[in-house]
Formats: structure tokens, sequence, C-alpha cells
């Protein structure tokens, strides 16, 4: 029987990218085998834990496409949980989607959102996930901070109008593939949710992201709960803090991902955890797995923590309580 991690239930994810082949600048043609979407799915539903996917626009799904994808969904048994519109990976967008100086590009970023938001609840889906990452600058004066970011904020708001069934997520990442992104960081990013005001509008908070831009996501999590319950959605990975090395989730920061998982439970955040790794060299299949083993052990720990140890600890902020409980909930097996 798998293991209950959070005390509010536990619906993982995977978006299918993670199963296939990975490429870098270096090695273009990947160090995987291309898979279809079809072979995609099939590798998620061979993991019993993964009960819902997360899709990515022209790589997964297309308007053209919908209908066949959607109806190997369905056979598939997985829940579609979210899509994220391709406003990165089409050489048109490398100067910007709901940023760029042409106004029909502009135009167009908010045309792919309403489709994909359109095809999401068809689907019966939850999320469109905004993942703006050529919305951003590389150089000191080569951008109107302010104008920029009121084209983003009006093309976001006309989104959020189109229909009021499927949420909208905007996921920030502090740079890559521009140096700098418009959508840093959950303070700026929950900014700009509430001056647009949209009940169907938050946040989605990616693990590796939030380590990106020194923060802390179990701290980031409670700001975007605590300022208007906008934590729609929450991606699980690891990285080493200074690039989006999307590694298994929870290898290299086990403490803070163990903080995390207890955190989201502690604030009653109810909804998936989906799984974004490129395990480049490895199997993504095999990567998958790992993870939610990770996750589901540090789950565990977190689970265990006595609340009011914890609040007293947090009380006299003692550092060396902390590291005790710790030390003892995590290794108390191996002494």
């Amino acid at each position: 029987m798998a293991r209950q991690l959070l005390r509010c239930g536990t619906k993982y994810s995977v978006e299918l990218s993670n199963l296939g082949n990975f490429t870098d600048r270096y090695m273009a043609c990947g160090y995987n085998d291309d898979r279809t979407v079809e072979e995609l799915l099939a590798r998620a539903v061979s993991i019993p834990k993964i009960t819902g996917c997360e899709l990515c626009g022209t790589w997964h799904i297309t308007e053209q496409s919908a209908e066949a994808v959607g109806k190997m969904i369905q056979d598939s048994g997985l829940q579609l949980v979210s899509i994220i519109p391709d406003y990165f990976a089409q050489k048109k967008w490398g100067h910007g989607a709901f940023s760029a100086s042409d106004p029909e590009l502009r135009q167009q970023a908010i045309r792919d959102t309403k489709i994909m938001m359109d095809i999401c609840a068809d689907l019966g889906g939850e999320i469109v996930t905004i993942w703006n990452g050529q919305d951003g600058y590389d150089y000191p004066f080569t951008t109107d901070y302010v104008q920029r970011r009121t084209w983003i904020q009006e093309g976001i708001k006309e989104c959020c109008d189109h229909r009021s069934d499927v949420k909208l997520s905007i996921e920030y990442k502090p740079r890559e593939p521009k140096m700098r992104s418009y959508m840093s960081d959950a303070a700026s990013t929950l900014l700009m949710v509430n001056e647009i005001g949209a009940e169907n509008l938050g946040v989605t908070l990616d693990f590796g992201h939030s380590l990106m831009g020194i923060e802390n996501p179990a701290e980031a999590a409670a700001i975007l709960k605590m300022y208007g319950d906008k934590l729609f959605h929450c991606h699980v990975n690891d990285n080493y803090g200074y690039w989006d090395d999307d590694c298994i989730a929870g290898v290299i920061h086990p403490i803070e991902t163990c903080e995390y998982l207890y955190w989201v439970k502690r604030l009653g955040y109810d909804s998936w955890f989906s799984f974004d790794q490129y395990p480049y060299r490895e199997d993504g299949r095999d990567a998958l797995e790992e993870g939610i083993e990770w996750i589901e052990t540090l789950g565990a720990v977190a689970d265990s923590l006595d609340d009011a140890e914890v609040d007293e600890i947090m009380k006299t902020q003692d550092g060396v309580g902390f590291a005790k409980m710790i030390r003892e909930k995590m290794f108390k097996k191996l002494y």
C-alpha cells in the first residue's frame, strides 16, 4: 500500500516530457530516445503512483491534435492536470510573448492561451500554466520595465476574462532562457496576480525555480497562501541553487524539501504535486519513480513531526533544537 504523505492527501502527476528525450546545447540529438505522446502516456501509466499528467503545447498537444490526444489520455486513465502553452520553444517568441514589442505577437500569445484554456476545459483539465520564459531581457537599458510589465498584465487579464472555469497559474523563474525574467520570484509575481485581481489567477511554485531565486520554497509557499490564497500548483524537483538542473526531487536539498512538504501540509494545500524533472543521462521513468520515493519518504518525515514541538522551536528560534529534531526523525533507524 502506498504511504500517505500529506494529511490533506497526495496526488502525483508528471509533465510528460520528463519521460522522453532530453537535449542540451552540446547534445542536440538528446541523451535518450524520442517518444510519441502515446508512448509517453504509457510510460506514465506504468508508474502506479502517477495519476495525472501535464502537457506542453506544440510538444504534446495542438488545436489540431486535441481530440486525438484527449482520447489517448482518457484511454490511459490519467487525469489531465495542466497544459503549458508554448511561448518559449518557437523562434517567433525569441523577443517575448506577452511582452513582445510587436502587438500581433502579443495577441497571438493571448489567442494561444485562450485556445489551450478551451482545450483544457474540454478534456477535463484544471489549470493552464503560464510559463512565459521568453518574457524578460538580457542587458541593461534594453527594456522598458513599466511598459512590458503592463503588456504582460493586460494580456494575462484578457486571458482570465476568457473563461472563469479554468485556472491560470503563472510559473515564475528567475532566468532562462532570458537572462532575467519579469516573472522572477514569488513576491513580484504575486503583486501582478493581485493587481489583476481575477479569482481564477494564481501562481505555480516550482521548487527548483524558487531555489534559483535564492528563495526558501517553504516560505514562498507561505507567502502565496497568506496573501490571497494564490498557491494554485506545485512542481517538485531539485537543483544546486544556481541553475534549473531539474534533478531528482529531494536528493540535493532534503531538509529544505522536508520543510516545504511540512508547510504545504500546514497551509492546507490539497492539489497536485507535479514532477518536473529532466534527468538528461538517466532514464526518465526510473528517475520519476525514485523522485516519488524521495518525496514520499521526506513527506513521511514531515508528517511525523509533532506540531507542538515545531511551534516551540519556531517560537524560540532554536537552531540546535531543529537540528536534533530533524536528525532523529531522518536518521533514527541508523542508530
